[in-house]
């Protein structure tokens, strides 16, 4: 058996794999993020190691004493600050917190070069201007950190001991040279750290130590060795064989992701696109982010009173599209692709007295669609083929969803058995090479084919001209959001 262990904003996912690639067994723990403040998202760190070894003892016990590797894969971009006895000093800051867009600017400023070496625009999202706004806001915090690590290599530290980061994960920080997949003096010097800040940099397939006892006694596991593992998207890549050039997945998680493989580093920033390193070695790939995907549905299903994301689907189901269903911007935490706006927020539009509880859920789903366009129109800029799409994450169990995505986006796409377990199953593979270091083309194949989902040409005509408008509100209301925030 093969362990994997992902580390998300909303919970801690763990699934065995056995030696021919079969999923077994999954379990999992719930986190909840703290938002003190306007811009503000955060985790306390050890909420994920408590995360984890619920999730871990979740799995049967007879299948986990056989475990013979463990990948890790988590949410990207997170600033977990710890001392000299490797404790946390504040709370996490995640991926999805706003609160250091003046520190991207200052960051660009310290180093001219920042795009060119890392492949991607400063934005709040990522992990550098975070710890610029903690030297700032909290000196005496900024002057006590000596090691910056992302949330998946801290729980890493708890299992082994170890510091080490993989490449795809390490890549979104903002302090990796991406094409050299090795850290960045002058990225560091730019945020006042140097690489002793850093932990090692590793491949995914890497081995980076084994449990340690204490660790390997609260899991309830043998003593096995850790994979350098992944980010969460490239994790979940690795999971439904999205490593080749020119493959391609779309990911309906907490945020959004479409997720496209490249054979060397194909920076494009200027576009907000993203180019960082796969999780396995000798690969790149480019990337356009939304920040709420799935979780706008779980909004709208509280927003309602429904609390159930299922039936508030169906409804929307039964609804159906009609001219009066508003159009909503799904900007609940800001955006990145293509508008790197932390200040953008969620807007329904052409409510009116008929409106229901379904025409808003409607709304939403179509609003989401409507990010992921804009986002593939990024990527096709930037050079990127991107024809037959995998999806991944835990809103691929929605059916309904489907044609709509595949219309907004105008490809196929395609269902795989096993695809809404995403990072984990990916992390479970990465585990597998680490500990045995078969040929990562032979481990990472794409799972059986469940479904594949055609464009619609009735809906691409209906939704043709309320992309427009989609479009054109984010561009009237920009300067209003901004005001907003202040």
């Amino acid at each position: 058996m093969y362990l994997g262990i992902d580390i998300g904003t909303s919970s801690v996912k763990a699934v065995l794999m056995d030696e021919k690639g079969a999923l077994v067994a999954q379990g999992s723990s719930p986190l909840t993020v703290e938002r003190p403040h306007p811009l503000w998202s955060e985790q306390n760190p050890d909420a994920w190691w408590r995360a984890t070894v619920a999730a871990v003892r979740a799995l049967p016990e007879r299948e986990r004493q056989t475990v013979k590797g463990i990948g890790l894969s988590g949410q990207m971009h997170g600033a977990t600050l710890l001392d000299a006895a490797d404790k946390p000093l504040r709370p996490a800051i995640l991926w999805n917190d706003g609160r250091s867009e003046a520190e991207c600017a200052e960051l660009e400023k310290n180093e001219p070069r920042s795009r060119a070496i890392t492949g991607n625009i400063a934005m709040p999202g990522f992990t550098a201007p975070k710890l610029l706004w903690v030297k700032h806001h909290e000196p005496e915090i900024f002057a006590k950190t000596k090691t910056v690590l992302l949330p998946k290599d801290y729980v890493r530290l708890k299992l082994t001991g170890e510091k080490a980061g993989d490449m795809s994960d390490n890549a979104g920080t903002l302090w990796l040279d991406v094409a050299k997949r090795d850290w960045s003096d002058e990225m560091l010097a730019a945020t006042g750290l140097t690489r002793d800040h850093m932990p090692k940099a590793v491949e995914g397939t890497a081995p980076t130590g084994k449990l340690t006892a204490e660790a390997a006694e609260e899991l309830g596991l043998p003593q096995v060795v850790v994979a350098g593992g992944g980010g969460d998207n490239a994790a979940s890549a690795v999971g439904v064989g999205v490593v080749a050039p020119g493959q391609a997945f779309l990911s309906l998680g907490t945020s959004g992701v479409l997720f496209v493989v490249n054979d060397k580093f194909r920076p494009n920033p200027e576009k907000a696109a993203h180019a960082f390193c796969h999780a396995i070695p000798g690969v790149w790939h480019q990337m356009a982010v939304i920040l709420t995907a799935a979780s706008a549905i779980d909004w709208v299903a509280n927003l309602t009173g429904i609390n159930d994301v299922v039936e508030t689907v169906a409804g929307a189901e039964r609804r159906g599209l009609r001219p009066q269903t508003p159009i909503f911007l799904p900007y609940l935490s800001g955006e990145r692709t293509p508008h790197n706006d932390p200040y953008a927020r969620g807007v329904f539009f052409g409510m009116g007295a008929d409106t229901t509880q379904a025409d808003l859920a409607y709304a939403v789903l179509e609003g989401v669609a409507f990010a992921f366009a804009d986002g593939i129109d990024v990527l096709r800029e930037a050079g990127s083929a991107i024809n037959d799409t995998t999806v991944v994450g835990g809103a691929a169990r929605l059916p309904f969803w489907g044609p709509m995505l595949a219309s907004a986006l105008d490809i196929p796409l395609t269902y795989r058995e096993g695809g809404e377990v995403g990072g984990a199953f990916g992390a479970a593979r990465l585990g597998l090479l680490a500990a045995t270091g078969a040929d990562p083309v032979e481990v990472c194949t794409a799972p059986k084919v469940s479904r594949v989902v055609e464009p619609v040409q009735q809906l691409k005509d209906q939704m043709a001209p309320r992309r427009a408008l989609f479009v054109d509100l984010y561009k009237s209301l920009k300067p209003s959001f901004r005001e907003f925030g202040r």
